[in-house]
């Protein structure tokens, strides 16, 4: 969120309640670069939500110590998190704010042919959203699986499931603190982290 003088002051108070959101340890956001074509303004996050690797003490002596290369962690989830002002406001989004969100991770292959596996993932949005009192209207997305298959030298390689999520709605006030939080809360529970309110069924993540 780079130089700021020549901004709205309604989109620097949105700024700064993106600085000041609240997220899980879990997850890395930074500042990406944001579409320039979709609003006179606009900042974009990108978010990855690694697993934790469990720290194994390194021999005390000799040259193991040396040669001791810790795991890479796995990374379970990414993201994007963009949000878009005009100060003209916009029809289409019925306000001067609008958040588009991306959020994809790999699933066990067994979920690819469950039939609610888009409408879980729809409900999680809702509810997370709805769990942090981060009002809204006008929303909308796609839930996508996505199959890959490896073929030739690459046939060993097990299949894999991929669920995306692409969402967008309009807050009703400059107040996004509580959308970022509720974002970053969607993108831990489709890596698998977080504990599901009851009623909500879970989607397993990756397992290596």
């Amino acid at each position: 969120m780079g130089g700021v003088s020549h901004l709205p002051g309604e989109f620097l108070d949105a700024l700064a309640g993106l600085r000041t959101a609240a997220r899980r340890s879990e997850i890395r956001l930074e500042e990406i670069p944001a579409p320039s074509r979709l609003a006179p303004f606009a900042v974009a996050l990108g978010a990855e939500v690694f697993e934790a690797t469990p720290v194994v003490p390194p021999p005390l002596h000799g040259p193991a110590r040396t040669l001791l290369v810790p795991p890479e962690p796995q990374e379970l989830a990414t993201g994007r998190f963009i949000l878009l002002y005009d100060p003209q406001g916009s029809e289409v989004w019925n306000g001067r704010f609008r958040i588009v969100t991306y959020i994809r991770a790999q699933l066990e292959p067994d979920m690819g042919n469950d039939a609610l596996l888009g409408s879980v993932a729809w409900t999680w949005l809702v509810e997370a959203l709805d769990n942090h009192g981060a009002r809204h209207h006008s929303t909308g997305g796609t839930a996508t699986r996505i199959l890959s298959e490896s073929y030739g030298t690459l046939q060993d390689r097990p299949d894999t499931i991929d669920i995306e999520l692409r969402a967008s709605w309009t807050p009703e006030t400059s107040d996004v603190q509580r959308h970022l939080e509720a974002w970053s809360e969607m993108v831990c529970t489709f890596a698998g982290l977080p504990p599901l309110p009851a009623g909500v069924a879970h989607l397993p993540h990756r397992r290596s």
